[in-house]
């Protein structure tokens, strides 16, 4: 089923879609915050083995597609032999910006998430998916949060922007303004691209840790590619069971940080006033700009 939603939806498409109608993952552990143990020593030797496949599979498509803070970060965090453990990872990402990660046991709660990353701690789910599951996932495991999301918090200015991003859910929620703040999480922090001197390149968690949208995103004729406005990017649709159909597209993070740091909540009564905007839109006046060379 390929429709465009908000956050509400996306969440009820996850329940629908998952066995039992229930999300995944062992709640029962899980403190106040929806923290839970690592529990390493659990993983099975198969489960090391879907990870290396999986690891290996996007090493080798991420060069020359996704941005070099991303790579430069990967290859320092020495993940690719087995399901990684937090705790390490924590110690160098704490030396760098500030940020640790917590294990959860799945999706967390809206003001759970956000009290999270306004203090620098980003969840990263403790699952690992089946290997039914190699190509695509509904909800997202370790690999998706792990090999997608952590790299860039090494990056001062995305890791800012990061804990920006948390201070702002908490506001949003008072605000009636999730929707259109997950819509520029999705577009940013899972689907977003940057402009470089060697072209387009993919920082986006959902298109990094993709088998086959790290190189669609890039150099497929079909989807749009236009040019970030946060206020554009938070009345826009998005797709969650298909590649999306339009992707923004950054200078650089510190016009991320810049366009997103100032108050939002005059924002969201102007958003009040327009239509929301279907997943493909192009507006009048909006460049589609082209493609990398395939």
């Amino acid at each position: 089923m390929n429709t465009s939603v908000d956050q509400a939806d996306f969440f009820r498409t996850l329940e629908e879609k998952s066995d039992n109608g229930k999300l995944r993952g062992d709640y029962s552990q899980c403190d106040e915050r929806y923290v839970v143990r690592q529990d390493w020593d659990a993983y099975t030797p198969e489960q090391h083995a879907l990870w290396r496949r999986l690891y290996q599979r996007q090493a080798k498509l991420v060069p020359g597609r996704a941005c070099q803070v991303f790579l430069d970060s990967l290859a320092k965090m020495d993940a690719a032999n087995e399901i990684p453990r937090f705790d390490r990872t924590t110690e160098a990402l704490y030396k760098a910006t500030g940020w640790e990660l917590v294990a959860v046991p799945g999706l967390v709660p809206d003001q759970t998430f956000f009290e999270h990353l306004a203090n620098r701690r980003f969840p990263v789910t403790v699952w690992l998916r089946e290997p039914h599951e190699f190509d695509y996932i509904v909800e997202p495991d370790v690999f998706h949060d792990f090999f997608g999301h952590v790299p860039l918090l090494f990056n001062p200015v995305f890791a800012d922007y990061m804990e920006q991003y948390g201070k702002g859910g908490l506001k949003a929620s008072r605000l009636d303004g999730l929707s259109n703040l997950s819509r520029l999480y999705w577009y940013t922090v899972e689907f977003g691209l940057i402009q470089t001197a060697e072209g387009l390149r993919a920082y986006g968690a959902g298109i990094l840790s993709s088998g086959g949208e790290v190189e669609y995103c890039l150099t497929d004729p079909r989807p749009r590619r236009v040019a970030f406005n946060a206020e554009r990017v938070m009345r826009t649709l998005y797709k969650i069971d298909s590649y999306q159909e339009t992707y923004f597209v950054i200078r650089d993070f510190q016009q991320l940080f810049e366009e997103t740091a100032p108050d939002f909540a005059p924002v969201y009564e102007r958003l009040k006033q327009q239509e929301v905007l279907a997943a493909n839109t192009l507006l009048p006046g909006e460049t589609d700009l082209p493609p990398n060379p395939a």
